[in-house]
């Protein structure tokens, strides 16, 4: 994991909104995709972002699962999490439509975190809350539910679609109060340098807005102007178009 472990502490250093602003520079994507949308919630938006590469998932609670054993499938997913090249976000599609039991609870979140994961996405439920903040475990829902229900796993390590966004195992993940954004891996070190000169540029009109001196529709123009030139000297430098 060391191979990751400095980049993934620069990306940290980032909200996910600047980068997925960083990542529009790069023109790769549609501007419309890959991020999960609103009904994707950070359950503690005062946390650190989290930055991992997926472990995925789908889940069931609306029926019994073959096995009674409400745990089984954890091991296994421990085992796909030490192929990836960094630290896992575990992320879970919830099949039921609404979502019936939770997915994750605090001995759950406790597992994971002790093998090395740093946070947990679902479009289902979560609960025992109090005690997964306690743990500084990210967790991102759709829902909060008490019950567990006949909460089983399905379909380790396949693609899986939450909040809109489809997720594959060892998918590079950002995620914060503002939501969860995927960031392609082969632009990830470059997102990563040049996020620190976007946070600058956009000082420009932060400092003229929140600034002391004098206000005027010509002064914010002006700013507006440089802001623009720095953002189109970013893009030529990494665009792909």
């Amino acid at each position: 994991m060391g191979t990751f472990e400095n980049l993934l502490a620069k990306l940290a250093g980032f909200d996910t909104p600047t980068i997925a602003n960083v990542i529009e520079l790069f023109d790769i994507r549609p501007a419309n995709t890959g991020f999960m949308d609103g009904r994707i919630r950070s359950q503690f938006p005062e946390l650190p972002p989290m930055v991992g590469f997926a472990c995925t998932a789908s889940f069931r609670s609306a029926a019994p699962p073959e096995k009674a054993d409400i745990y089984a499938g954890i091991t296994d997913q421990l085992q796909l999490m030490e192929q990836l090249p960094g630290p896992a976000v575990m992320v879970f599609q919830d099949l039921d439509d609404p979502p019936v039991g939770t997915t994750f609870g605090e001995i759950m979140c406790s597992v994971y975190q002790a093998f090395g994961s740093v946070g947990l996405i679902t479009s289902g439920g979560g609960r025992d809350l109090l005690q997964v903040r306690k743990l500084n475990y990210p967790v991102f829902t759709g829902a909060t539910i008490c019950s567990h229900a006949y909460c089983h796993m399905l379909h380790l390590g396949e693609a899986v679609r939450v909040g809109g966004l489809t997720v594959r195992q060892g998918d590079l993940l950002h995620g914060d109060a503002n939501g969860v954004i995927q960031i392609p891996k082969e632009i990830a070190s470059e997102v990563a340098e040049v996020a620190g000169e976007y946070v600058a540029a956009e000082r420009l009109i932060l400092d003229y807005a929140q600034g002391t001196g004098p206000k005027s529709v010509r002064g914010l123009q002006e700013v507006q102007a440089e802001f623009a030139a720095a953002l189109q000297k970013l893009r030529r430098r990494v665009g792909r178009a």
